[in-house]
C-alpha cells in the first residue's frame, strides 16, 4: 500500500546515496548523469513510490492544471457525455482534460492512473459501474492514497463509495430509484410480465437497476418469481442477441426493461426482425436517455441520467472545497422521459 505521506526528493537521494541535486538531475533527464547513478536513483524512486510534486513543477513552469477522465469505452454515448461534461467544466476553469479508455481491464486502468499521477494531473476521475469485490476495493484505496500523496485527488463518478477514510470523492446518480420509477411506469400501463434485459451480476450500476426493478414489482404485490432477469451485459449487440434468444424460448411477456438505451436499441431490432411491433405487441423502456433515444423507432421511453452534469459535478465539487471534498458522497437525481415505446399490454396478456 502506498504511504499517505508524500515522499520527497531528499528521501530518494538518501536511498540512492547521492545528493539531492544529483537525484533531481537524474529524475529530470535533462542533465548528464552517469548511467549507474541514474539507475540507482530511478530504482530508489520506484521503491519509495516517488512522484514529483505537481505543485512544485507548476512553480517552475513544468506542471499544468489537468483533469483526467478514465472510461470503459469512448464509443459508449453515456461515457462520452460524462467525459464531455468533465472537459467542459475543466475548460471553463482553464484546465486541460485527458481522456483514457480501459476496455474494462483493471491493469490498464491502474497503468493509466499511474501515468496521470506521474504527469501531474490534479484530478483523476474514474467513470462507470464496476464489480465491487475485494480486489476492486484494494485497487481504489491504492489509487486514492497514491494520488493524495502527490497532491492530486481521486473522484469516483457513477461508482460506489469506497471504504470510510479513503481520500476519494464520490459523485453518482440514483440508479435504483430510476429503475424503480420506470418499472412503475410499465406497471401503471397494465404490464405484469416484464423482463429485465441486460443484467450483469456484480456490476454495481446494473445490480442497482435490477434491485429497483424487483422492488417495484414487489410493491405492486407481484411475487418474487415474477421477476425475469436476463444477464447479457450492455451494448446494442448484446441486447439484440439476448432478445433474439429470449423470443425463441418464450413470448409470454408484454414489456422489456432494457439495462441501458443501447441494449434497448438491440432489443427493438430483434423484436422487429421477429415481426413484433412496439408498443403494440411489446413495450420497451431503456436507461440513460442517450441523444439518439428520441430517434429510435419508436422514440424510446427511458430514464434520463444526468450524464454530462455528472462529469461537470465531478470537477466542480472536487475543486470547490478541496480540503473537505475527500470522502464526500454526492447523489444526483434521475427522471423518466416518456415517449412512444410504451402502451398497454395486448388484450388478454396483462395477467
Amino acid at each position: 500500500m502506498v504511504s499517505k505521506g508524500r515522499v520527497t526528493i531528499r528521501e530518494v537521494a538518501e536511498r540512492a546515496g547521492v545528493s539531492t541535486a544529483t537525484a533531481s538531475r537524474a529524475l529530470s533527464g535533462n542533465h548528464p548523469v552517469p548511467a549507474a547513478t541514474r539507475a540507482r536513483v530511478l530504482r530508489a524512486a520506484r521503491d519509495l513510490d516517488y512522484v514529483a510534486n505537481a505543485h512544485a513543477r507548476a512553480l517552475v513552469g513544468g506542471g499544468r492544471k489537468m483533469a483526467a477522465v478514465v472510461v470503459r469505452q469512448v464509443t459508449s454515448p453515456f461515457y462520452a457525455q460524462v467525459a464531455e461534461g468533465v472537459e467542459a467544466e475543466a475548460a471553463d476553469r482553464g484546465w486541460l482534460c485527458v481522456v483514457g479508455a480501459t476496455g474494462g481491464d483493471a491493469q490498464r486502468e491502474m497503468e493509466f492512473v499511474q501515468l496521470m499521477r506521474e504527469e501531474g494531473a490534479r484530478l483523476v476521475i474514474l467513470v462507470g459501474g464496476v464489480v465491487e469485490d475485494d480486489a476492486y476495493r484494494e485497487r481504489v484505496a491504492h489509487y486514492a492514497h497514491a494520488l493524495d500523496s502527490s497532491g492530486a485527488r481521486l473522484v469516483l463518478c457513477g461508482r460506489p463509495a469506497p471504504d470510510p477514510g479513503i481520500p476519494a470523492l464520490v459523485v453518482e446518480f440514483d440508479n435504483e430509484a430510476g429503475a424503480h420509477a420506470v418499472t412503475g411506469h410499465l406497471l401503471s400501463a397494465g404490464h405484469r410480465r416484464i423482463v429485465f434485459l441486460g443484467g450483469l451480476p456484480g456490476n454495481t450500476a446494473l445490480d442497482a437497476r435490477v434491485a429497483g426493478y424487483r422492488a417495484a414489482l414487489a410493491e405492486h404485490g407481484l411475487p418474487p418469481e415474477t421477476a425475469h432477469v436476463v444477464d447479457c451485459g450492455l451494448g446494442r449487440a448484446a441486447g439484440h442477441r439476448a432478445m433474439t434468444e429470449l423470443l425463441k424460448q418464450t413470448r409470454e411477456f408484454t414489456a422489456v426493461f432494457a439495462g441501458d438505451d443501447m441494449v434497448a436499441a438491440g432489443a427493438l431490432r430483434a423484436l422487429a426482425d421477429a415481426g413484433l411491433s412496439v408498443p403494440g405487441d411489446v413495450s420497451v423502456v431503456g436507461y440513460n436517455d442517450i441523444p439518439l433515444a428520441e430517434d429510435f423507432n419508436p422514440p424510446l421511453t427511458t430514464v434520463r441520467t444526468p450524464a454530462e452534469e455528472l462529469g461537470r459535478a465531478a470537477v466542480r465539487i472536487a475543486l470547490r472545497d478541496p480540503e473537505h471534498a475527500a470522502g464526500a458522497h454526492h447523489l444526483l437525481g434521475t427522471h423518466i422521459v416518456v415517449r412512444d415505446s410504451v402502451g398497454p399490454p395486448p388484450t388478454g396478456r396483462a395477467l
